[in-house]
């Protein structure tokens, strides 16, 4: 028999996946539209051919040192997971106890409400300003143990300027301060130097996203040394396995591959703002992998629901605040071009059906 507080929960809701032999175009949980380097290739499979009989190391110390040459980190300030979902499950439940508080604004990412839940933890969602400002002062207020900013937000895309996140590390001192930047490498600015002026702040990355390396499930969490150390305690002993390693080690080692993909990607979600603007959607600034578009006033499960009848995957959440909307991850130019072909189409017989409606 598991805990009460268990049983009760509801689980949290992945993307949908295809299932084999489907052919659909999948704009609907972030991943990166281009392969990863060719030289991940080579590492997978040449890990693939070595011993696979042994543990993998308990440190990831190739993974890690190659993630300490690239961003300037000291190893023992870098711990690696499987994901950065792993990486919050750490970090929640190193951090909070039955009763303890969490805090962060929404809309964002839903895992946290579960990571919570199952920590059983009083829960501060905090709602964003207009057009997503970062409420920095009642999250100040709020002082949880934990608080939590994605940054660039999901779902919107939106992104807190660092110094205002510096102003709210230095106000939550003795508390931690979570910056999740899985889309970080889409963004204009990222916030890696507010380690060296505050000892309460956690930086967590993916290489789901931008190194295109979803299926490997690799995430990095910088932070100063005692609370990687005391993260350390949390982890399982061997969390990522060897040929996951090797792959991530060689995706940070080809960094230029990497931004010339992002670089693509940034080219065609400016396109596709402008693209969804023009017809009729109010659509977030973002500095991610992905837009936000708004119809208000409408709940958008229909359209998501008629998207996937022509072959198109995008995210709709059914809730309050965001039933109005739907989250596009940015795929190639060809996959967006059919996008915005057939959402021209579905809103066209939308505002046929409505014409004959209002004639009657």
């Amino acid at each position: 028999m598991f805990r009460a507080s268990i049983r009760r929960m509801a689980p949290y809701t992945p993307g949908e996946q295809p299932r084999a032999g489907e052919n659909l175009i999948k704009l609907n949980t972030n991943e990166n539209p281009y392969p990863p380097s060719p030289k991940v290739r080579r590492a997978v499979n040449a890990a693939a051919r070595a011993t696979l009989r042994l543990y993998p190391p308990p440190r990831a110390d190739g993974f890690v040192a190659a993630a300490s040459r690239l961003y300037g980190i000291d190893p023992e300030m870098i711990v690696a997971g499987n994901g950065s979902d792993e990486l919050l499950a750490m970090i929640f439940r190193a951090a909070l106890g039955r009763g303890d508080s969490v805090a962060y604004p929404v809309p964002t990412y839903s895992l946290y409400d579960t990571l919570a839940e199952v920590q059983e933890a009083k829960v501060r969602r905090i709602p964003f300003g207009p057009e997503f400002k970062l409420p920095y002062e009642k999250l100040a207020r709020a002082r949880a143990a934990l608080t939590i900013i994605c940054n660039p937000n999901s779902p919107s895309g939106s992104f807190a300027p660092v110094g205002k996140l510096s102003a709210l590390a230095r106000a939550l001192a003795g508390r931690l301060l979570v910056i999740d930047e899985a889309y970080v490498d889409f963004a204009a600015d990222n916030a890696l130097r507010l380690l060296s002026r505050h000892r309460n702040v956690i930086i967590l990355r993916t290489l789901s996203k931008s190194f295109s390396l979803a299926g490997m499930r690799l995430g990095l969490c910088f932070a100063n040394p005692e609370i990687a150390a005391d993260l350390m305690k949390v982890k399982d002993s061997y969390n990522l396995n060897r040929i996951a390693l090797a792959a991530g080690e060689a995706a940070l080692k080809d960094h230029g591959w990497m931004r010339r993909n992002v670089d693509r990607v940034i080219e065609t979600r400016e396109t596709a703002t402008r693209r969804l603007a023009a017809m009729g959607f109010m659509v977030a600034p973002s500095q991610s992998n992905f837009i936000l578009a708004r119809l208000p006033g409408r709940d958008l499960g229909n359209l998501a629901r008629e998207l996937r009848k022509a072959g198109i995957l995008v995210r709709h959440f059914a809730t309050a605040l965001l039933r109005d909307a739907l989250r596009i991850s940015i795929g190639t130019p060809a996959e967006m071009r059919a996008l915005y072909r057939a959402l021209e189409s579905l809103l066209m017989a939308g505002r046929a059906r409505h014409s004959r409606r209002a004639m009657r």
